[in-house]
């Protein structure tokens, strides 16, 4: 595991223009449109994960290349017509950030090339034919790792060795939370652990959701990766799991960040960074079809110690050993 840790609202879609000048020779300059599922603020270091990737192979915005920015501000609905909106500028590339936007981008076109800085099951979801052999105009991250959902439920019963039953928050709009439920569930019969589902499709389903969580009296919290819209509400999950006193385990950092107890996955900084790689490749003449998906290599623990002490845990040696970023 990688020791660097790093530190990266719920409204309508900005219709932005690119953040940045057009070159002076636009004509020369390559167009990359940047579909993302939530908001600048909240996709900062991804960002900056990207534009490191793209500066290590020569591309600078402005200058060479121009990103024109799209944002859903964590509704999904909005995804479809912000990625025709980059088809219709005739995008070089499309970059796209989480499940639902490369859904929406390979729907707007089969004809541009598409890099997913970040997706669930490729896969299972129909983005591409498989890993090693895409097949179509799509290519890059996938953060698919179905033991990972196994590996945070055997990181939370660490963490809280006496849970029997686990809460677990979901949106089952986004196609990957199919699968990270069925596995969530496999690993909890394995472990003897009853886990109670808990949908949230929209932001009103909120209150709904803690409320019957708060009933079913349970042990802990997890909640199942998506980035476009369970990731946007994080403040929200966050203070109702400390009302609740609830030990709670999130898939992203930012969770944790925001006084959350624990995450476990993919580091999505380096993701980013690397998908600038298949952009590169692209831009030099490489087809999609012909490039592998990628997975991550770094899988990052984060813990709040000062959440851990608020709720009377104490970390386990071995946990802290393995953490990759201790909050204090």
């Amino acid at each position: 595991m990688n020791r660097r840790a790093f530190i990266a609202g719920s409204g309508a879609a900005v219709l932005s223009a690119p953040l940045v000048a057009h070159a002076q020779k636009a004509g020369k300059a390559h167009q990359i449109g940047y579909l993302g599922n939530s908001s600048p603020s909240m996709e900062s270091a991804l960002l900056e994960g990207f534009r490191q990737g793209l500066r290590e192979r020569g591309y600078v915005e402005g200058q060479n290349i121009v990103v024109h920015y799209r944002w859903a501000e964590g509704r999904i609905d909005l995804l479809p017509g912000l990625a025709v909106e980059l088809v219709r500028l005739k995008m070089d590339i499309i970059v796209t950030s989480g499940t639902p936007a490369t859904l929406a981008a390979k729907q707007a076109t089969t004809t541009i090339p598409i890099v997913m800085a970040a997706s669930g099951d490729a896969v299972g979801s129909g983005l591409v034919a498989s890993l090693a052999r895409p097949g179509g105009n799509v290519t890059g991250m996938s953060t698919l790792y179905p033991e990972m959902e196994g590996k945070r439920l055997e990181i939370l019963r660490e963490l809280v060795p006496r849970v029997n039953r686990v809460a677990v928050l979901m949106n089952p709009s986004n196609p990957f939370t199919a699968l990270a439920w069925k596995e969530t569930r496999a690993a909890a019969e394995a472990a003897r652990v009853t886990v109670l589902p808990a949908e949230v499709r929209a932001a009103d389903q909120f209150e709904a959701a803690f409320t019957a969580i708060a009933k079913a009296k349970p042990d802990a919290l997890i909640v199942i990766a998506d980035r476009p819209f369970l990731i946007s509400h994080r403040g929200r999950i966050v203070a109702f799991a400390a009302r609740q006193r609830l030990p709670s385990i999130y898939p992203y950092r930012e969770f944790v960040d925001e006084g959350g107890l624990a995450a476990f996955g993919a580091n999505y900084v380096e993701m980013f960074r690397r998908a600038a790689i298949h952009v590169d490749k692209i831009l030099k003449g490489a087809r999609p079809a012909d490039l592998p998906v990628e997975q991550p290599t770094k899988v990052e623990l984060i813990i709040n110690l000062k959440t851990a002490k608020t709720l009377g845990l104490k970390v386990p040696q071995p946990l802290l050993l393995r953490a990759d970023a201790l909050i204090e």
